[in-house]
């Protein structure tokens, strides 16, 4: 496959990264490259004993990897985690722990739980981080999208599905990486309004073979999977890739969305894609924003709103 690779990752030595979800799929296959590149990759992980195994089988290298507990549908497990981080200087947060196609449940907090952990999770975490990525000579925050995104939309007065009203397992995925990228779209605005040298970017793997594809075989359609796997999708190392260009390219700029660049951005090599509308939309992104502040009780203080209008171009991307 020709396009950007692995090999063009520069040398990580004395970087900080913190994967979340890093013990299976693409997370997994990030952090492998991450830490053969020379960074420290601390491993986010809701089951520390599962991290610890598929950190043990880590090759060898200039990088280092370390474990820690979280939990992205525990609030409580989100502060802990960050209140127990130790370095002082965090140079990349990728988001990419998620949750996909589950029936209607609640996090420990009574969020709709792909929602809450999907983006609530993150926001909170982003949140709580943000003063060690601030720090950082050029720090970046980086979202796991999907092109699940393109069938969503953000209904205020049902954000959450109360009661269940227009549950489908899908359509709450959808909407949580709808929440994933209009988060990451407004942070980016916020971080330039605030002259922050820090910025945040998106991407998705495409179609990917990672254990999201258990979810299809539990609702009957794991043989629909893996046909569409084998005919459109790529392997987890190769949909780890747009991850890796979001979260290390030197060119990279903030609001930048990466994902696969072929078979209508199934598999590829990873280049800039674009977001719907409704993801770059200034007001949807200021609600959500101010709604996530609400549900979790976090707020990023050295960050102010900003108004609608903002230096970026029609796709949202910042230009230099």
């Amino acid at each position: 496959m020709g396009g950007w690779q692995a090999s063009d990752i520069p040398a990580l030595e004395g970087k900080t990264f913190i994967v979340t979800g890093a013990d299976s799929g693409i997370g997994l296959e990030a952090t492998r490259v991450l830490v053969a590149r020379g960074a420290h990759v601390i491993m986010a992980c809701r089951h520390v004993d599962v991290g610890e195994a598929v950190a043990a089988t880590l090759p060898a290298g200039k990088g280092r990897a370390e474990v820690r507990g979280l939990d992205l549908g525990s609030l409580r497990s989100v502060r802990a985690f960050a209140k127990a981080l130790d370095p002082p200087v965090i140079d990349v947060l990728l988001n990419n722990a998620g949750v996909m196609l589950l029936p209607y449940g609640t996090t420990e907090d009574d969020f709709e739980q792909q929602f809450g952990i999907n983006h609530l999770g993150h926001f909170a975490l982003t949140s709580l981080l943000l003063p060690r990525i601030l720090a950082a000579p050029r720090g970046r925050i980086v979202h796991v999208a999907s092109l699940a995104h393109r069938h969503a939309h953000l209904d205020f007065d049902n954000l959450q599905y109360t009661d269940t009203r227009g549950y489908t397992g899908f359509q709450a995925y959808a909407r949580s990486k709808l929440a994933n990228l209009l988060f990451t779209f407004e942070l980016q605005r916020r971080l330039e309004a605030a002259g922050e040298r820090a910025i945040a970017l998106a991407a998705h793997p495409g179609v990917a073979a990672t254990n999201f594809g258990g979810r299809f075989a539990k609702h009957g359609l794991g043989g629909i999977a893996r046909r569409i796997g084998h005919l459109f999708g790529q392997s987890a190392a190769e949909g780890a890739l747009p991850l890796l260009r979001a979260t290390t390219a030197p060119d990279a700029l903030g609001a930048e969305y990466y994902g696969a660049s072929q078979w209508r951005e199934c598999r590829g090599p990873p280049e800039r894609v674009d977001a719907t509308a409704e993801a770059h939309n200034c007001d949807i992104g200021r609600r959500l924003w101010e709604a996530s502040e609400a549900y979790t009780d976090e707020h990023f203080s050295s960050l102010s709103p900003c108004s609608s209008t903002h230096p970026l171009s029609d796709n949202g991307v910042r230009r230099h």
